[in-house]
């Protein structure tokens, strides 16, 4: 890959952190580049559409296994 010199991708950033009562947490951090969140906005959708079907059609077949 020829990249010029000096050019370096933009990188995002997030913090997050959760407290679980008294004693426990989590902390996370995560660093991504701009064509990171555009394959992770691909599977996100890719995953979502997938269970949209899944469940139109569990719903379907069993609506129609009722009918006598």
């Amino acid at each position: 890959m020829n990249r010029k010199p000096g050019r370096r991708p933009a990188h995002h950033r997030a913090n997050v952190t959760l407290a679980l009562g008294r004693y426990a947490g989590l902390s996370a951090t995560v660093k991504v580049t701009s064509g990171g969140l555009i394959s992770i906005a691909g599977l996100v959708s890719t995953v979502l559409l997938s269970t949209a079907v899944l469940v139109h059609v569990a719903v379907r077949t069993g609506a129609q296994s009722l009918d006598p």
